[in-house]
């Protein structure tokens, strides 16, 4: 019996054993038709804070996004994890040495030792005396302006809402793996019990009905707020428009909606 998914697959395939460039067919659904008449006079528009200044790498908001959105809690995957940052200097803290970055398990379980995960087994404990800096930067999907992932996905199972969201329909998905690949933040990876691409979403399930977001909600610290740019009353819009803030890979022009305060120049 072949499923919808297996002749969207082997449609596609044979589109490409015929050469066709890749602009010369688009499968539009009513998803992706939003997405093209897409409307920046919107009454909404969510935007995402975070303040590294106060995140403590507690792993809270990674325990809540995976309990909440489904996220097999011993899996190697989550839709927003904490990364840890340790800068060394030389003996006389004159010559930058190396930058460390690491999130086990995308720090489900926090930091609890100063020893850092280098990947494949390999592990390295600097000493305290030749420590610059540390500090942590919780990331999340960037809910984009111009998302790559809604560019490249052929089918339109990705697609971006009225009010910004990129969004991803699984019942259109092939897990032709695209906007993984075409997504310059790292944040999207195949579920791996649905088997369709997945990342953060706002929990837009949550956002729409006024909440919270998990992570927001479950951080101690007040680290993450999410808010609606389009309201000039808002908590976030006014710390947007008034403090300093950046956002990741700036040079992509992909126009991220997951603005930072007090991000450090050593963040990748």
């Amino acid at each position: 019996m072949i499923t919808r998914r297996k002749l969207i697959t082997n449609t596609l395939k044979g589109m490409a054993a015929l050469s066709l460039p890749a602009a010369a067919f688009e499968i539009l659904t009513p998803e992706r038709l939003n997405a093209i008449i897409y409307n920046d006079t919107a009454k909404v528009r969510y935007v995402f804070l975070v303040d590294t200044n106060k995140c403590v790498g507690c792993g809270l908001c990674v325990k809540a996004c995976k309990n909440e959105n489904e996220i097999p809690y011993e899996a190697n995957v989550t839709r927003t994890w904490v990364e840890r940052y340790i800068i060394t200097r030389d003996e006389r803290h004159e010559v930058l040495e190396k930058v460390f970055a690491d999130s086990p398990k995308g720090a489900r379980d926090g930091f609890i030792t100063g020893t850092i995960d280098l990947g494949h087994g390999n592990t390295y404990t600097p000493r305290k005396e030749d420590i610059d800096k540390a500090f942590f930067v919780p990331k999340l999907c960037n809910q984009c302006d111009n998302p790559a992932c809604v560019q490249v996905c052929p089918v339109g199972a990705t697609y971006q809402a009225d009010d910004g969201v990129v969004l991803i329909d699984r019942k259109w998905c092939i897990g032709c793996g695209y906007c993984v690949m075409g997504c310059p933040y790292g944040v999207r990876f195949f579920h791996p019990q649905h088997h369709v691409a997945d990342k953060c979403n706002f929990c837009y399930h949550r956002i729409k009905k006024g909440m919270k977001t998990a992570c927001v909600e479950a951080c101690p610290f007040g680290a993450r707020l999410i808010g609606n740019y389009k309201d000039p009353d808002d908590a976030v819009t006014r710390i947007i428009n008034t403090k300093r803030v950046g956002v990741l890979k700036e040079e992509f022009g992909t126009r991220p909606q997951v603005f930072y305060l007090g991000l450090s120049m050593e963040v990748r």
